[in-house]
Formats: C-alpha cells, structure tokens, sequence
C-alpha cells in the first residue's frame, strides 16, 4: 500500500525530480507527512535512485521534525476541532479518537516500550505521527514520549532501509 501511494505522490510531484536536490526534497517532504512518514521517504528515495545513507538522515530528520509539535500542540487542536463549527473537522476528529481508541489499550498497557515499538514497527497505521497522537491524548510524559518516539523512528528506520534499499531495489534491479 505504502509503496503505491509512494509512486503516486512521485508522479504528482515529479516536477520537484528536475530541480537541483529536487529528490531530496521531495523525500523529506514525504517523510514530513502523516501515514507515510520515513517508511514512505525512504521507499521513496529508493524508487528515485538516490544514495541510501543521504536518504536515511533526510528521511530521519522529515520523521522527527513533527513530533515535538503533536506531542505539545496536538490537544489543543484538537479541542479546537471538536468546538468548531466545520463539520469535516468534527468527522476529521472523531476519525482521530477512533484511531486513538483502538491503539490506546496497547501503549497504556506498556507504557514507554509500547510507545517505542508502536513507532517503531513499521505496520500501516503506525508511526511517530499515530505514537505522539495517542500519547498526547494519553497525557504521558511528553519528555519521555519525544524520547520513545525518537527511539521508534530510529528502530523503524534500521528495518525500512534493510526493506527499501535491500528488496525494493532488489525486485526493482
């Protein structure tokens, strides 16, 4: 799935591929986004041919960037949404707690390590975007959710560059 919705966001923002570090940029793009995340930035970067250790800290560096701003923002937005009158925010929202709801037993259950490897395995649904929203709803120590959240991104990082760079430029070469 991710590496479908990978060459479709390529091919809309193929244009980017032409300018100098245009790839680059367009994988830390990708790695800034919720759902796809490093997982996609570097599936991205594999797609486009480019160097895997470049591509990795770029990757890193797009996943990490949004997590202090969910883990201290996130809440309040949220609150926002769910008072607003715009009905899509209010679906957006529900949507969100369902999600939240359907993790929360699992992170609340191990705590720390539980937030470490939800970030950090990298299934659909999961990732540093998901991990930081549930911690927040959760109320858990946000310095220790930066922390699990950056071990998770660097745990789903080491897997999806042996995943990207070993099978997916094997199958593709």
């Amino acid at each position: 799935m991710a590496d479908k919705l990978v060459k479709s966001i390529i091919k809309i923002f193929g244009g980017f591929t032409s300018l100098a570090y245009g790839k680059e940029i367009l994988v830390f793009i990708i790695s800034l986004m919720p759902i796809l995340e490093l997982r996609g930035g570097l599936i991205a970067a594999s797609l486009l041919g480019l160097d895997p250790i470049p591509s990795y800290i770029i990757s890193i560096i797009g996943n990490i960037l949004p997590i202090p701003f969910i883990l201290w923002f996130i809440n309040s937005i949220l609150n926002w949404m769910r008072n607003c009158k715009i009905k899509k925010f209010n679906k957006i929202v529900k949507w969100l707690d369902k999600k939240v709801k359907k993790h929360k037993s699992t992170i609340e259950k191990y705590g720390f390590w539980g937030l470490v490897l939800f970030v950090g395995i990298p299934f659909p649904g999961t990732g540093a975007w998901t991990g930081c929203l549930i911690a927040s709803v959760l109320e858990m120590d946000k310095k220790k959710s930066f922390l699990a959240s950056l071990i998770g991104v660097f745990m789903a990082s080491i897997i999806m560059m042996i995943l990207s760079f070993g099978l997916i430029r094997g199958i593709i070469n």
